[in-house]
């Protein structure tokens, strides 16, 4: 009888690590997979020039790379979760900070990328003066100040209030467990709040504009208001990191018994799967961007082709 209940504790411990590797193995393939597409676009956008001139590219690449920051960030965090279960508080609060800069970062660039196509849609004439590269990557650099004024105070906060023995502990490490005071929540409300509906307004106001042109110009247009009406799904996307903690409070008090599966499904759908949308939205969608992709992508592919004929000569050879 002992034997029977060893039996079933071990099988039952079996069963769960099997899966753990299992989603551990979905997540990263997952994430090899995106940041492999994403780091083609930025090899293409940075080996051809007229893509470095152009602020349209320079908003979508910088988009792309603060994606790929923010899913290492992500997929680092729930291997960490799997295998060490608790980190150093003070290397979970580095890791958290670039999770959040990023995360932010998304929809304030969505908004500029829609201005960006409002302008050269709106106001043709001026685009050239007003949409610089130069104010391109001033823009960047604010909105990485506008992330950095909703999430340094709250790292502050905790400095001034936490003892220097909480620093030094380990934790498992998420936001809820480091930002918990009742101000910090509030405070992130609000600022979700406030940043949203700037963003949306930003969407929407362009895209009626466009709109309106579209019926007096043509495809241009039409085409400029199809990509703002695409930076309203994506958008939509990355809501759903705000909405994701409610969605999972939901679902667990639905199927308690799933507990472990609902946050894994959460989280593939809330971290990883806009990303893997935004290359394919933005990226290859451009019929330009695309062009030159697929030439970067033969040249890959006659390279692989050359050096697997070197390896058979060589196997030949000995």
């Amino acid at each position: 009888m002992n034997f029977s209940i060893y039996s079933n504790i071990t099988q039952t411990k079996r069963e769960l690590y099997t899966i753990a590797v299992t989603k551990n193995v979905i997540v990263v393939a997952l994430y090899i997979s995106i940041n492999y597409v994403n780091g083609m676009l930025v090899h293409t956008f940075l080996k051809h020039e007229i893509f470095n001139e152009n602020p349209r590219y320079i908003l979508f690449i910088h988009m792309v790379i603060s994606d790929m920051i923010q899913l290492t960030t992500a997929v680092l965090l729930t291997l960490i979760s799997y295998i060490f279960y608790t980190i150093n508080v003070s290397f979970c609060f580095f890791l958290l900070m670039i999770a959040l800069f990023t995360t932010l970062n998304t929809p304030l660039n969505l908004a500029g990328m829609a201005v960006e196509r409002y302008i050269a849609i709106c106001n043709p004439l001026r685009h050239m003066q007003i949409c610089t590269v130069c104010r391109t990557y001033i823009l960047i650099g604010l909105i990485w100040v506008l992330g950095a004024f909703t999430i340094l105070p709250d790292l502050f906060f905790i400095l001034a209030t936490e003892p220097l023995s909480f620093f030094l502990s380990t934790t498992y490490c998420n936001r809820d467990s480091m930002f918990r005071h009742p101000y910090m929540v509030e405070k992130r409300n609000i600022s979700y709040l406030v940043y949203l509906s700037f963003v949306w307004l930003t969407l929407f106001y362009t895209y009626f504009r466009i709109m309106f042109t579209a019926k007096a110009t043509g495809a241009d247009a039409r085409k400029a208001r199809n990509t703002i009406l695409l930076h309203g799904l994506q958008l939509l996307l990355c809501m759903c990191t705000y909405v994701g903690p409610l969605a999972e409070s939901v679902l667990i008090s639905l199927f308690p018994m799933f507990v472990n599966d609902v946050r894994f499904t959460i989280y593939v759908f809330v971290h990883i799967l806009p990303r893997f949308i935004s290359p394919i939205v933005y990226g290859l969608r451009d019929q330009m961007f695309c062009a030159y992709l697929r030439k970067h992508l033969w040249s890959v592919k006659k390279t692989i082709l050359s050096i697997q004929h070197q390896l058979y000569y060589l196997c030949i050879m000995f």
